[in-house]
């Protein structure tokens, strides 16, 4: 097949998948953005704040996350720890998580529960529970998922290569953050958190789903409109990671058992035409059994028991990660040689006409896959609007993908999968300490 001809069938593809929706703008800052389906008796909704780990300050860092906790501990009138219990008696499920550059919240609802679920996310922005109780109570509850990710293995993994990669931006430190800095923090900090970046105008409401949208338009008046816009000063850090020109090594001695090869590449932002290559060079080298990282280091070389290239999209500048164990009696160094020989080869030789048209229809499928669900199109919808300030590119992001050139791919493996433009850490057991 020519790549006219694929570029075509997949516009095609695309036309016949296009995902309808509706998108205004409250009077008090509140985007609100509906798309109808009526193929099942369900409804998402969602909210998405456009606040991260990286609108922390260095020395009061964890908040967003914590904040993702402390949402759930009920207003003032939905009863301490009532949150969940209210939706699952109802009949739905519900759920939230932190990046560095949002927090999202989601509740997938039996349709004729859409108005609870309205109710719910007006009341804890407006009403929520910041109270001496509600913040030890999650203060315990972060702490023990900060254990259970200090004792899973290479549960450190993030921490210690964003800590390395990132001297002067804000992803320096993971959303998870400092635990002394939570304990620190007085209730006064939390409030004034709270008033700065849960408010309306920093919020995309997305609701995708069975539902009749004149009845839904006048339930979110209703609803959200009476809420008053914040107008407290967000902080939006503006200060880039200068570029890099030398490698940064280093150990770290883990409660594990294998250890393990992990390289960190400084990449551009989600968005940017490069961005789109540098994700396609990831795909290439691992995304599923015949990826070239698999097939050679895995089934033909056998030198480790698992091996992976993924990108890590941030709103900012960040970084392209690699991931090997090595198999047993593989040396950690001839894991880390045998992946750069992969990268290398992309840099210096062009792929094959096959391959990019099996990875231009990967690409498809991973973004029908992605809006497969009303959970999953709410979501896109809100990132797409807030990282973009395009929710149609949930129709049209394919095009940007299907202009990356085989040529684009070799020219981003030269210029960011550089030696001197990562952070590479070796995890060793504790007793080789």
């Amino acid at each position: 097949m020519s790549a006219l001809l694929c570029i075509t069938s997949l516009s095609v593809s695309a036309q016949a998948n296009k995902i309808e929706f509706e998108q205004y703008k409250l009077k008090n800052g509140m985007n609100v953005i509906l798309h109808e389906d009526h193929s099942t008796p369900i409804v998402a909704v969602t909210v998405l704040y456009h606040v991260g780990s990286k609108n922390e300050f260095a020395e009061r860092t964890g908040f967003a996350h914590f904040f993702e906790h402390l949402m759930f501990e009920g207003s003032d009138n939905i009863g301490r720890g009532e949150y969940m219990k209210t939706v699952a008696a109802n009949g739905g499920i519900l759920n939230a998580n932190t990046s560095f550059d949002r927090t999202f919240y989601f509740e997938i609802l039996p349709s004729n529960q859409l108005e609870l679920g309205l109710w719910m996310e007006s009341e804890r922005l407006l009403h929520l529970k910041v109270d001496s109780i509600g913040v030890q109570t999650q203060r315990e509850v972060v702490k023990e998922e900060y254990r259970q990710s200090d004792n899973q293995p290479y549960g450190s993994f993030l921490r210690e290569m964003f800590s390395r990669a990132f001297e002067k931006h804000s992803y320096n430190w993971v959303p998870i953050g400092s635990l002394d800095h939570l304990n620190e923090a007085t209730i006064e900090e939390f409030i004034e958190f709270y008033k700065t970046y849960y408010v309306p105008n920093n919020a995309t409401l997305s609701i995708a789903g069975d539902f009749d949208k004149k009845q839904l338009k006048k339930w979110i008046e209703t609803y959200f409109s009476p809420i008053p816009r914040g107008t407290k000063e967000m902080h939006r850090p503006t200060i880039m990671e200068p570029i890099k020109n030398k490698e940064i090594r280093d150990t770290v001695y883990d409660n594990i058992q294998l250890p393990a090869v992990m390289m960190g590449y400084h990449t551009p932002a989600q968005g940017t035409s490069d961005a789109y290559a540098v994700d396609m060079l990831a795909q290439i080298l691992s995304q599923g059994n015949s990826s070239r990282l698999q097939k050679s280091i895995v089934d033909e070389q056998e030198k480790a028991l698992f091996v992976g290239a993924f990108p890590f999209p941030s709103e900012d500048p960040g970084l392209s990660l690699m991931f090997g164990i090595p198999n047993t009696g593989v040396d950690i160094v001839d894991l880390e040689k045998a992946i750069d020989s992969e990268v290398e080869k992309l840099q210096y030789e062009l792929i094959s006409e096959k391959e990019f048209q099996k990875l231009r229809n990967q690409i498809e499928n991973n973004m029908i896959s992605q809006n497969s669900t009303v959970e999953g199109i709410a979501e896109s919808l809100a990132n797409y609007y807030i990282y973009y300030g395009d929710a149609n590119l949930i129709n049209t992001e394919i095009s940007r993908y299907m202009k990356v050139t085989r040529e684009d791919i070799q020219r981003v493996a030269k210029e960011y999968f550089r030696t001197d433009n990562r952070v590479v850490l070796y995890y060793l057991p504790k007793e080789n300490k």
